[in-house]
């Protein structure tokens, strides 16, 4: 049996139509059970991991508070540090391996470098509460003298991809562009469009995510990325592209709220999971981006 928390959501739901696809069929979904009453209700997990304890296989702990604007500490407490610290705490005392959603955010303005060295991690500085949470639990989970069997914590860049339709501000650049171009024939970048970001596609996340399962490497924090920074440019072209429309691009300040904590440049070093025995390739920005235009946005196709 294994439990999908975040089950709902973006990354999550993706993972687990992947694990569906590759024969796993007892999955524990966990989320809001008002957003997705098919849902074990996230602040029930609790109980049912106790009652359930002997037939738990594998943990894919994904859900979180992932805005990168919210600035109430109680709102991460709750859901990303005290939660995340139960789940841990359950597949220590019972044997059971997990892996974590950490995030590219804890890299801040990238003046530490993006490696997934434990040694270089302690002196990352993230540039919002999302980022400093999630970097906070890795630093106590690499202190941790008592761990699960097997453990990975991953840092995912910048995720594109099918079912973040939810996530209104949060939701992808390639998405924004997508409803910008249906509405507006144009999209609007940050000026001018040349800020660079590790861009990479939800399937391939849970692509790793299956592959970390099946395998389980040395246990600590990995990043999860293409290895490559693309440009906004690059990607709003390539949603034209996918669109069969001429490029019209708008460029615009960067809001004020956000300016002091906007991470320009993103690339995951990913030679630990290299390492790890992961060789498959990473699927093309305009590759990504061309299977989730015409195949999920234009049709409205959620998983």
């Amino acid at each position: 049996m294994i439990v999908v928390t975040g089950a709902a959501g973006f990354i999550g739901s993706v993972l687990a139509r992947a694990l569906k696809d590759a024969g796993h069929n007892d999955l524990v979904l966990v989320d809001d059970a008002e957003r997705n009453p098919q849902c074990l209700d996230l602040w029930k997990l609790e109980e049912w991991l106790k009652e359930n304890s002997k037939k738990v296989d594998f943990v894919f702990h994904i859900g979180g508070n992932s805005s990168t604007v919210v600035f109430d500490k109680s709102v991460f407490d709750k859901y990303n540090v005290d939660y995340s610290k139960m789940v841990w705490n359950f597949c220590t005392e019972n044997k059971v391996p997990l892996i974590y959603a950490s995030s590219a955010a804890t890299y801040g303005d990238g003046s530490g470098g993006y490696s997934d060295d434990h040694v270089s991690i302690a002196s990352l500085k993230p540039l919002n509460p999302y980022g400093q949470y999630k970097h906070d639990f890795d630093l106590w989970a690499l202190s941790q003298t008592k761990t699960p069997p097997s453990w990975a914590g991953l840092k995912f860049f910048n995720v594109y991809g099918p079912n973040e339709y939810h996530k209104g501000r949060m939701a992808s650049v390639v998405l924004h562009s997508f409803n910008q171009i249906k509405e507006h024939g144009k999209v609007k970048l940050f000026k001018y469009g040349e800020q660079k970001r590790d861009f990479v596609y939800a399937k391939d996340i849970a692509e790793v995510c299956i592959f970390l399962m099946k395998n389980k490497p040395s246990s600590g924090i990995y990043n999860v990325g293409t290895g490559q920074a693309r440009t906004f440019k690059e990607l709003a072209e390539a949603v034209f592209t996918a669109l069969d429309k001429k490029p019209e691009i708008e460029y615009v300040d960067i809001p004020e709220d956000i300016k002091d904590k906007y991470q320009s440049f993103t690339e995951a070093k990913i030679g630990k999971l290299r390492l790890a025995g992961y060789s498959k390739p990473f699927t093309p920005l305009e590759d990504g981006v061309k299977d989730y235009v015409l195949n999920h946005l234009l049709p409205k196709k959620h998983f």
